[in-house]
C-alpha cells in the first residue's frame, strides 16, 4: 500500500510564490503528478514528472510559472509555484501511479488561495 501526504498550501497574494510538497510512503512510484480542483470546476491536470525527473509535463495554464521536481531519496515530489494568480486558487492534489497518465494513488489535498 502507498500513501501520499501533501503540505505547503496557504493564502498568498497575486504574484507571490508557494512550494507544495508531497511525501510518498509505502512504495516507490514511477510517475508523480499534481492536479487541482477549483470550486465548481472539475479536477484538472497541473504537472507530472517521471521516475528519473528528466521528463516533465505541464498544463498550458502553468507553463513558465510552475516547476515540478522530485527527490527520490526522500520519496517526495515538489511543485514550485511562482507568479501566482487568483485563478490558481484551488485544492491541489498529489497523485502517483505506474505510468504517465495513470494515477492510482491520491493525496488528501492542500488548499491554495491567491488573493488579488
Amino acid at each position: 500500500q502507498g500513501q501520499l501526504v501533501e503540505s505547503g498550501g496557504g493564502l498568498v497574494q497575486a504574484g507571490d510564490s508557494l512550494r507544495l510538497s508531497c511525501a510518498a510512503s509505502g512504495r516507490t512510484f514511477i510517475t508523480m503528478g499534481w492536479f487541482r480542483q477549483a470550486p465548481g470546476k472539475e479536477r484538472e491536470f497541473v504537472a507530472a514528472i517521471g521516475r528519473s525527473g528528466k521528463s516533465t509535463y505541464y498544463a498550458d495554464s502553468v507553463k513558465g510559472r510552475f516547476t515540478i521536481s522530485r527527490d527520490n531519496a526522500k520519496n517526495t515530489v515538489y511543485l514550485q509555484m511562482n507568479s501566482l494568480k487568483p485563478e490558481d486558487t484551488a485544492v491541489y492534489y498529489c497523485a502517483a501511479g505506474p505510468t504517465l497518465g495513470m494515477y492510482d494513488y491520491w493525496g488528501q489535498g492542500t488548499q491554495v488561495t491567491v488573493s488579488s
